[in-house]
Order: structure tokens, then sequence, then C-alpha cells
């Protein structure tokens, strides 16, 4: 990837984030890490359109892994939400972290919102919504 303009951004990641970066590099074939930056942004943002082209009445499948089962977070933010949640499947998995499957069905724009507080809560390691 070929930018004429670049800034030079200072970034501190842990070392889960690292050797994420450094998968990224390697599954992409990429040069560096910054191309492997790059291409995770980008990959961010085609998910960040995909979520805001939805449009009208949407049912489908959320799908979050979230770490620290005693962190009551996400149930604060599943009881604001209640009224779309058709389903709901929760499971223990290990290291104390735990997968939701939620069936929901709604407005896009109150599914963006409850995607956007679980997400802008840094506490998700996996978001994804998958429209029937």
């Amino acid at each position: 990837m070929h930018c004429t303009n670049m800034a030079i951004v200072s970034v501190s990641i842990g070392d889960k984030n690292l050797d994420d970066l450094d998968r990224i590099q390697r599954t992409y074939g990429l040069k560096g890490r910054s191309d492997a930056v790059r291409t995770a942004i980008n990959l961010a943002t085609s998910e960040m359109q995909d979520l805001e082209g939805l449009d009208g009445q949407i049912e489908g499948v959320l799908i979050t892994i979230r770490r620290d089962h005693a962190d009551p977070w996400m149930s604060i933010i599943q009881s604001k939400h209640v009224g779309i949640i058709k389903t709901q499947l929760h499971s223990h998995l290990k290291d104390k972290s735990c997968l939701e499957v939620m069936i929901v069905s709604c407005p896009s724009d109150e599914l963006r919102s409850m995607m956007h507080e679980i997400e802008g809560s840094g506490k998700a390691d996996y978001v994804r919504f998958v429209r029937s």
C-alpha cells in the first residue's frame, strides 16, 4: 500500500494487541506493522460502513464475546435494549469470558445505538451482527 502523505502516529498497545497486529501482518502478507495498522483501520472502517448502511426494520443475530464474567456492563446495556432482544443465549467460556448470542428485531438506528454502546465500552473482544 503506497500513500504519498502519511502522518507518523505513536501508539502504545499491549502484548495481546501487538501479537494480533503481527498476526494481521502475516495473514495478509504485509511488509510491516504500518501496513498492518492501515489494513486493520480499513477493515474497521468497512465494518462501520456496513453498520451505518443498515436501514429500516431489521432482524438478525448479534454475537459478542466479552471478558470478565463478573463485570455487569453487558447486562446494563441489554436491560436498556430489552425490547429488541427476542431470544438470548449466554455461555461461559474459558478464562472467565462470556459468549452472548442475541436474536434482535428492531429499527436499524436502535441496533446501531446498542452496538456502539457495546463497542464503546472497550470490554468486548468480538462484536458482530448477522442480518437475517
